[in-house]
């Protein structure tokens, strides 16, 4: 779990970077309608879209989801289908996410492997949480001190060990107890039930996914979408992209997803629904609209990922997930020694 959440650790922008690299957009003096880059998209695919994404920046690609999953790029001036990106890269990191959830099980396997791993970082929480303890000096000297908080050279063995297991322990104990932690609540219901409960407020019901019978896309005029495209962007003044979902009713509130982060930033995400006949607003939504107990929810969800605090976020997750191999491969290491060498200390028995 350790290794591959280091492997995840810039996912969306390996992905973006490999999604786009070899796509040159046409600018020209304006983008095409958002009705326009759609049926573009449909020509091509043969299906309708379920989204489409515009981004601010004029050398960005469109991009629009159809269900599965699956994606494609289009110049946003021209419409001209660019592809459906780095198949390999999204195998590969999807491929890293399941031994990361579930073990790389799948189906009915995945329950199972979920639990595993959700016991998996109960267990690792009371290591970090008692490894503190365990670290804490008895003698706070300068000398002791930086015993357990700095690499030693010339060591080998078991000192060389103890000596990275407390250094990486010490570096990486806070942020490692907040990936952990999240991981918790992220894994178990019941916790991130208990983080509603410590908001003072009851947990929402849970929602059982995938079920339902499955609707197929109709057909919707898409004439008035411009008018509401063009309210969505003065919604949010520094807006990094927008996702317009594709009406799939007619008289239904057309929804927006405004993103001025990373797109792993809840803070700076919003989701607004107009009214297709008049383009009024029918909501509004933003982080900070959201009540104590789910702003605290969604806030584990992307501080086990360090997304919550843009790259630097990531980059101390990923270096605490890179310490905490290494405190697996040090505390393995240790006990083995202790292990042999109780074994060696034992006397045989006469024959």
């Amino acid at each position: 779990m350790s290794v591959t959440g280091v492997l995840l650790t810039y996912e969306k922008q390996i992905e973006w970077s490999a999604d786009t690299s070899g796509y040159s957009v046409q600018k020209a003096a304006e983008q095409l309608a958002v009705r326009d880059l759609i049926a573009k998209a449909r020509e091509s695919k043969a299906t309708p879209p379920t989204s489409l994404t515009v981004y601010s920046s004029p050398d960005a690609p469109a991009l629009a989801s159809f269900p599965g999953g699956k994606r494609l790029y289009l110049d946003p001036y021209t419409g001209g289908v660019f592809g459906e990106g780095s198949e390999r890269t999204h195998a590969f990191f999807g491929a890293v996410t399941d031994w990361h959830r579930w073990l790389g099980t799948g189906g009915d396997n995945r329950a199972a492997a979920r639990a595993v791993t959700g016991s998996c970082n109960l267990i690792f929480l009371f290591l970090v949480m008692s490894g503190f303890y365990l670290w804490w000096p008895r003698k706070w000297t300068r000398k002791s001190l930086r015993a357990v908080t700095w690499f030693r050279t010339g060591q080998g063995g078991k000192a060389r060990d103890f000596n990275w297991h407390n250094v990486f322990g010490f570096w990486s104990a806070l942020p490692l107890f907040v990936v952990v932690l999240s991981g918790v609540v992220i894994s178990f219901p019941w916790a991130g039930n208990l983080v509603y409960r410590i908001a003072g407020e009851e947990p929402p019901v849970q929602q059982q996914r995938g079920s339902g019978p499955q609707q197929e896309a109709a057909e919707v005029p898409l004439d008035g979408l411009e008018p509401l495209m063009a309210k969505a962007k003065q919604q949010v003044e520094n807006w990094n992209n927008i996702t317009v979902q594709v009406p799939q009713k007619p008289d239904v509130p057309v929804t927006f997803a405004l993103d001025s982060g990373n797109g792993g930033q809840p803070q700076y995400r919003a989701q607004l629904a107009l009214d297709p006949a008049n383009g009024e607003v029918t909501r509004w939504e933003q982080y900070s609209d959201y009540t104590p107990g789910r702003r605290m929810r969604t806030w584990f969800r992307f501080a086990h990922t360090g997304e919550f605090y843009g790259i630097i976020g990531q980059t101390i997750a990923g270096i605490a997930s890179f310490a905490a191999a290494f405190l697996v491969f040090t505390g393995i290491s240790l006990a083995l020694r202790r292990f042999f060498g109780w074994r060696g200390r034992r006397v045989p028995d006469s024959v």
